[in-house]
This record gives C-alpha cells, sequence and structure tokens, in this order.
C-alpha cells in the first residue's frame, strides 16, 4: 500500500520527481576529482563530450586546435572537453526517530526521502550510478546502479525501509558510526550526499567527515521543520513523543526562544559543521520544493541559506 505523502512515503512521488528532474536545465558536472576543502570545479579531459574553446596556451596538443574558431577569430584555439569518467553518487539518509516529526504540510522523513529521489533521479540523468545508505533505525545499503532502473530502485527502498517497524531507539546507529561504515562501502562513490537533521551527531561527526571527503566529493542536505527554524508564535502546542503525547505552552518570547533553540539544536550543529568544513550544503524545512535544493547542491553554485 502506498504512503499518504505525509507522514509516510509515497511510492508513487517519489517515481513522478523523475518528470520534474526532466524538465531542469543541467548545470556543467562538477569536478569529480577530489582535492582538499572541497573546492569544485570543471573537469576536463580527453574524453569525447565536447565542452568549450579557449586561446591556445603554450602546452596545449595541437591535434586539438579548433580550426573554426581560430579561422574566425585569426587566434589560435583549443578545444577542451568533459571528462568521460563515469560519476557515482552515495545517499546517505538519516532514519532516525527525530526525523518522523513535522508540524507543516509532511514529517522530515518524507521531504528527506522526496530530496533522496530528486537526487537519484538528477544524478542517472547526468550519467551517473546512484546508491543509498540508510542509517538510524533503518540499517541498509542498496549498491549504486546506473541508468533510470537506478534510480527506480532508489525510490523503492526509500519507500520500503520507511515503512520498516520502528526498532529499539538505543540501537539505532549515530551518524558518526554510519559515516565510518560509509567510507567502507563507497563502491567508487566520487559524490556522497548527507541527508539528516543533525540530532544522531556527537563530537566525532567532524573528523568522519573529514575523512569521507579524502574519497569523495560530500554535500550535506539539513532537514528541519519549521518549528526548529523560527519561534513559533504563543500558544499550546501538542506534542507525541515515543507514544507518549503531552502539550507544551509558550507564550512569552523567552520561553518561544528557549524552546526553539532545544527544538533547532540538532540542525543548527549540522549546518554550522557543514559550514566550517567549506562543505557544500543547503537547509530545507518540510514545505519547501526539494529539487531546488538539490540542483543547488549538485550545481556549480553554493546554496547556504
Amino acid at each position: 500500500m502506498d504512503g499518504d505523502g505525509r507522514s509516510q512515503v509515497s511510492l508513487a512521488e517519489l517515481i513522478a520527481l523523475r518528470a520534474r528532474v526532466g524538465r531542469v536545465r543541467m548545470a556543467p558536472l562538477l569536478s569529480r576529482a577530489v582535492r582538499s576543502g572541497q573546492q569544485s570545479s570543471r573537469l576536463y579531459g580527453r574524453g569525447m563530450d565536447y565542452a568549450e574553446s579557449r586561446v591556445y596556451q603554450a602546452g596545449d596538443d595541437v591535434r586539438r586546435l579548433d580550426w573554426r574558431l581560430t579561422a574566425r577569430s585569426g587566434k589560435l584555439h583549443t578545444k577542451l572537453f568533459q571528462e568521460d569518467r563515469e560519476g557515482c553518487l552515495l545517499i546517505l539518509l538519516d532514519t532516525h526517530a527525530s526525523m518522523r516529526f513535522g508540524t507543516q504540510v509532511r514529517f522530515k522523513s518524507v521531504q528527506a526521502a522526496r530530496a533522496a529521489a530528486c537526487a537519484a533521479w538528477y544524478a542517472v540523468r547526468a550519467g551517473e550510478r546512484v546508491g543509498v545508505m540508510a542509517f538510524g533505525h533503518a540499517e541498509q545499503l542498496l549498491r549504486p546502479q546506473g541508468g533510470p532502473r537506478g534510480a527506480l530502485a532508489v525510490c523503492g527502498a526509500l519507500a520500503e525501509w520507511d515503512a520498516l517497524p520502528t526498532p529499539d531507539p538505543d540501537k539505532a546507529e549515530s551518524l558518526t558510526d554510519a559515516l565510518t561504515r560509509a567510507g567502507r562501502v563507497l563502491h567508487g562513490a566520487s559524490r556522497v550526499l548527507l541527508i539528516s537533521d543533525g540530532f544522531s551527531g556527537d563530537a566525532s561527526v567532524r573528523q568522519r567527515l573529514l575523512d569521507l571527503t579524502r574519497h569523495a566529493a560530500v554535500s550535506v542536505l539539513v532537514v528541519a521543520d519549521a518549528l526548529e527554524l523560527a519561534l513559533a508564535p504563543p500558544g499550546r502546542y501538542p506534542l507525541e513523543h515515543a507514544g507518549e503525547r503531552s502539550e507544551v505552552l509558550l507564550q512569552s518570547e523567552r520561553q518561544r526562544r528557549e524552546f526553539q533553540r532545544a527544538l533547532g539544536a540538532g540542525p543548527a550543529r549540522l549546518a554550522e559543521l557543514a559550514q566550517s568544513l567549506n562543505l557544500r550544503w543547503s537547509r530545507i524545512d518540510t514545505v519547501a520544493d526539494p529539487l531546488t535544493s538539490i540542483t543547488g547542491l549538485f550545481g556549480v553554485a553554493r546554496t547556504a541559506r
């Protein structure tokens, strides 16, 4: 049975995102070469896809001269080609209980799955293989596959894992352990996308992220609820945790600020960490269009809002 798209992931919706991604203007692929500081650039090699021409420089291969542009401009020009190496994206998806929370439109877990599906469709459209690794309550791995079948497999896994019964919270895999596991199962991934609300992180996450950047270009999508990002209006708020319901009364600005600070601690920490490491990152709430964030992360311009 397909989910409702609000508290449960809808497989039909994830598959339908393919059409929307298909209408997106693809940005030039970022360099898959790992370099310190995660400074990304277009990568030109000796592949078969023409990228652009520029003025001839000493040391350029004369066999790559652009004779037409040279004739028109009167100056020697060299053709540059996009590297034809196949890329691979590994998505790291947070499935902790904290992700099953939302006050507007949908749960964070559902929004995270929508973002992961957008990333999968975007990657295969760019000619990359894509895989996904779940951590938290679901500790699963779907090995990278290419083409539409690869993205469909990711969508199926996202819906299947979301429907799994919630195990003992004390046995959930931490973000630190997940990043360590990811380093062992990269399977040639040149890019890693971490999708999380940050609550499962600890002091060791920084080093694990640094370790991962030595093998792949790492991007981070911070998922947060509206109440985790801004002060709640004054009022009474019913909350449910571990099957127990309670009510929080927020009247003064101080109460509302302390509530927001506590509720938004995870997303705030993860965003600060990604920024301090100079990683490509973006923040998304449960209402926004995930495709906008994904295209920003995978494009040339940094998205950090």
